[in-house]
Formats: C-alpha cells, sequence, structure tokens
C-alpha cells in the first residue's frame, strides 16, 4: 500500500505545474526589464523626456503583445494540466522544452522594440518574432500530443471528440503561425498584423471540457 501511494504521487503533475509557474513568471518579467528608461542628451537635441518616452512606442507595443501572449499560454497552461492525471519523463522534458520557448520570446520582443522603425531591418525583426511565437505553439502541441495519444496521461473521463477538437486547435495555431513566417517575409506589416491577431483571438476564453 505505501509503495503504491508513494508510485502515484510521483505521477502528480503538481511539481510540473509550480516548477512552470515559476518559469512563466520569470520570463513575463523580463519583458518590463528590457524597456530602458531614457536618457536625454542635453538642450541641444531639442527633445523633452514626454517626447522620449513617447518615442518608446515600439517597446510598449512589443511588450503588451508579448505579456498577453505569455500570459494565454499560463492561463491555457492550468487549463490544459486538469486533464493530465500523471507525467512521466518524457511528457515532463517536453514541457521543459516547451518552457524554453516560452523564456526565449523575451528576445525577439526585444529585437522587434529595436528594429521595428527601421526600414531596411523591420523586416528580420518581425519574421524572428513570428518564428518566436511559432516556437512555443510547436512545443505546447508536442507536450500534448504526447500526453493525450491514446490517453496515455489523459483523464479517460474525457470524450474522444473533445480531445480531436484541442489537437485540431493546436495543429491549426502551427499553421497560422506558420503562415505569419512565412509572410513576413515578403510582407512585414501583414504578418506582424496576424500576430497581433492571433494574440487577440487567443484571448477567448477555452473550450469546455466534454466528458462522456
Amino acid at each position: 500500500m505505501g509503495k503504491a501511494s508513494e508510485y502515484n504521487s510521483e505521477l502528480t503533475t503538481q511539481r510540473v505545474e509550480a516548477f512552470s509557474d515559476g518559469v512563466f513568471a520569470i520570463a513575463i518579467t523580463l519583458l518590463i526589464l528590457e524597456i530602458k528608461i531614457p536618457h536625454l542628451g542635453g538642450t541641444s537635441d531639442g527633445k523633452t523626456l514626454a517626447q522620449a518616452l513617447m518615442g518608446l512606442w515600439t517597446s510598449y507595443f512589443a511588450y503588451v503583445v508579448s505579456f498577453i501572449t505569455i500570459g494565454i499560454y499560463w492561463a491555457n497552461h492550468h487549463y490544459l494540466f486538469k486533464f493530465f492525471k500523471k507525467t512521466d519523463h518524457l511528457f515532463n522534458l517536453l514541457n521543459v522544452f516547451f518552457l524554453m520557448c516560452i523564456s526565449f520570446l523575451p528576445f525577439p520582443t526585444a529585437v522587434l522594440a529595436e528594429y521595428m522603425n527601421n526600414p531596411q531591418e523591420r523586416h528580420s525583426a518581425v519574421t524572428l518574432y513570428a518564428i518566436g511565437l511559432l516556437l512555443p505553439a510547436f512545443s505546447w502541441f508536442l507536450f500534448w500530443f504526447y500526453g493525450s495519444r491514446n490517453y496515455r496521461l489523459l483523464d479517460h473521463k474525457l470524450a474522444p471528440r473533445f480531445v480531436k477538437l484541442l489537437t485540431g486547435q493546436y495543429l491549426l495555431s502551427i499553421l497560422l503561425y506558420l503562415i505569419a513566417v512565412v509572410i513576413s517575409l515578403w510582407f512585414t506589416t501583414t504578418g506582424l498584423i496576424l500576430c497581433v491577431g492571433l494574440t487577440v483571438l487567443y484571448l477567448l476564453p477555452p473550450k469546455r471540457p466534454i466528458y462522456r
């Protein structure tokens, strides 16, 4: 009885969620650290503090979009983990890979903020940002697909059609972000609009679970 209880406790998702929350918190905090306080070069340049702060609008824009994106993943991470009854070693590693992709997002956010107003480098910055959004979507699908395949780690009470619905939804996310990456190579503004549009779309509440 004792061994069985110990075995079951090792397969709970609580430690995975706690570790994930910590990574989410760090990643979302790093976003604001990329917005630097402007330093005026003297009165000769004619720029006031208010003008310098307004000049940081690209940083504010990138910060808000990425903050919302990470926040959505955090909320959906808790939503999804309600459906997993246990974990295993590979599932934990796939979750770590997802968290690595989340932790990477502040970097393309900073690049986008720095070069969005640069006509020569804007396309590279937007493409990198689209890739930064694609990676969490891809890694999210990996750990979901592994855990839900044949109900490997999933609650068996969930209806198969609900599991298929989520799988299709996450596949579609990968496709849409991939389209955004490709479009951004030639049509920078359109690619960025698609990225922002997807972020706004994912603000919608998730599907209510369906049980057998």
